[in-house]
């Protein structure tokens, strides 16, 4: 037997994450909106047609969806291992292209800090990366920096996420944190202090870092690795 309402809640957060309606998220499971509405309202109970239908509609983990353990989106399948790439395999938009990739921006998030609206303005995209399965909400940027290496090198790319609540963390996961001051990539801990939250490099030549929950401004998560071999 499923547990209700603990699924009820991951499915609202995977909705409010999507930025979807009811009536969208509905046609993206192939199922009826008012027959959603039912789920979600528990007046229908959850069964193992739905689960299946929404796990491999969206690719989310199974394990997270039944039980909350995992990553909505598991790092065990396969579109999720790192990723190398060689130059040119980074393409430009081609023409009358329906579906050209996920967008490649011209930022490095660890260098600066820069309102959210101007990070992702259209005019900082410079092509379009296409693999299999990279979830099309993503968006690539650059990373530059030692903090996090050999798991992220120094010109990588990293395919993120962004987050509509800053309070859902998967602790121990990397993260690019915002801060009013700070712009980091880091694995997010779990801190003693319910407030706050520490911020764990993979060097250890860095400490961690304490930081206040209420400080963090935005979180993205980091999906995807990308290495760029440069060896021309």
């Amino acid at each position: 037997m499923y547990n209700n309402d603990e699924i009820i809640k991951r499915l609202r957060y995977i909705i409010d994450e999507m930025k979807l309606t009811q009536n969208e998220f509905s046609r993206q499971i192939g199922i009826d909106s008012s027959n959603l509405s039912k789920y979600l309202n528990g007046r229908l109970a959850i069964n193992e047609s739905l689960i299946n239908r929404i796990v491999i509609n969206l690719g989310l983990s199974k394990r997270w969806l039944e039980t909350g353990d995992d990553l909505p989106y598991a790092k065990s399948q396969p579109a999720l291992p790192n990723r190398t790439l060689i130059d040119g395999h980074i393409s430009c938009e081609p023409s009358g292209a329906v579906n050209p990739g996920v967008p490649v921006y011209d930022i490095d998030v660890t260098a600066g800090v820069m309102p959210r609206s101007m990070m992702f303005a259209d005019e900082n995209i410079i092509g379009y990366i296409d693999l299999p399965n990279m979830s099309q909400r993503c968006r690539i940027v650059k990373v530059s920096g030692d903090s996090m290496a050999p798991v992220i090198r120094n010109g990588d790319m990293l395919a993120v996420r962004e987050l509509t609540n800053a309070q859902h963390i998967f602790w121990g996961q990397i993260y690019v944190v915002l801060l009013d001051d700070y712009c980091m990539v880091k694995y997010v801990r779990r801190h003693a202090d319910a407030g706050k939250v520490i911020l764990r490099s993979e060097n250890p030549e860095y400490d961690d870092m304490e930081i206040d929950r209420g400080d963090i401004r935005e979180l993205m998560f980091v999906q995807n690795i990308i290495h760029i071999d440069t060896r021309m």
